[in-house]
């Protein structure tokens, strides 16, 4: 998603997670709104030609990796997200990509399951001028990092409307601004297109409906179970996966020309399920509420040669 990209689920323009600028909540685009979101993949969810897939279909073995941050969600039923690791974005004002819910804090829209899980909950409610609510959750000042795997064991919910988000923002954020201090979104998702999950970088030149992206197809609905969604980002290439397949891959070479590389500096980490907006449109008929994205965990790996 976009802050202010692509926050966002958030794949062009996730929303801004700034801490403490009052406009967008608990996070902020400095006065000013979060740049529109565009669809990175427009078709639907028939399979792309096996040619135009990356021909390495699997990560560095485990062992390659050391753990330096994680959250398992081991918190009692009814209990707020960690406040040592994540903070909320609250606010109802759109986030740039003409979302219709109102993100809170409440324990309502984002909680443990006291199963292992954080539940992130999108309800049709009236809230803040709103029709929706649901939450939006993020490290920015608790953890950031430049470099290494990034990966979250998630279930999608799913209808026409839900948008959930797996996604990185500059840290510098809250000094250049978006898109200047670069997005990566390890997983977006349409509800409607249940077995299509998209991946894509914004920084400057190449952001918003020019982002670059890839997407991954599954044989089956993603919302029917847990799936590993991934990012393994080096200083000259960043890899996305979809338990352990390896579906799109970018490097320095692949910025439009003049573009700059900007995925040299620490990035910090947001979840978020917002309802409508660019990327997927409005809920229908159709959409069942309350509609739930599961968290089992999210995992922060270091390369071995990157420790100390």
């Amino acid at each position: 998603m976009r802050p202010a990209r692509a926050l966002p689920a958030g794949i062009s323009a996730l929303g801004c997670s700034l801490l403490g600028l009052s406009l967008l909540g608990a996070t902020g685009c400095v006065g000013e709104a979060e740049p529109p979101r565009e669809p990175t993949v427009t078709g639907g969810d028939a399979e792309p030609d096996a040619a135009a897939e990356p021909d390495v279909d699997t990560s560095p073995e485990r062992e390659d990796w050391q753990l330096v941050w994680s959250d398992e969600f081991d918190g009692a039923a009814d209990t707020p997200p960690d406040p040592t690791k994540w903070v909320h974005d609250i606010g109802g004002h759109g986030w740039g990509n003409a979302q219709l819910e109102f993100d809170t804090d409440r324990v309502a829209n984002a909680a443990h399951d006291g199963a292992g899980h954080l539940v992130i909950t999108a309800r049709r409610e009236p809230f803040g001028g709103r029709d929706y609510t649901s939450a939006r959750i993020k490290t920015d000042g608790t953890f950031a990092r430049a470099y290494g795997r990034f990966e979250a064991r998630l279930r999608q919910p799913e209808g026409p409307g839900m948008w959930p988000a797996f996604w990185l923002l500059g840290a510098d954020f809250g000094t250049v601004g978006w898109p200047e201090c670069g997005e990566i979104d390890i997983m977006e998702f349409r509800g409607q297109q249940t077995r299509q999950s998209t991946g894509a970088i914004h920084g400057p030149g190449y952001s918003a409906g020019e982002s670059i992206h890839g997407a991954h197809f599954s044989a089956t609905p993603l919302s029917d179970g847990f799936h590993v969604y991934a990012v393994e980002w080096h200083p000259d290439r960043i890899d996305w996966f979809v338990d352990e397949t390896l579906f799109h891959s970018v490097t320095p070479d692949d910025l439009p020309p003049g573009a700059r590389w900007v995925y040299d500096h620490p990035f910090f980490i947001i979840l978020n399920l917002a309802v409508g907006g660019t990327f997927v449109g409005p809920p229908d008929a159709t959409t069942v509420f309350p509609q739930q994205m599961h968290v089992d965990y999210v995992r922060v790996y270091a390369a071995a040669e990157d420790m100390p």
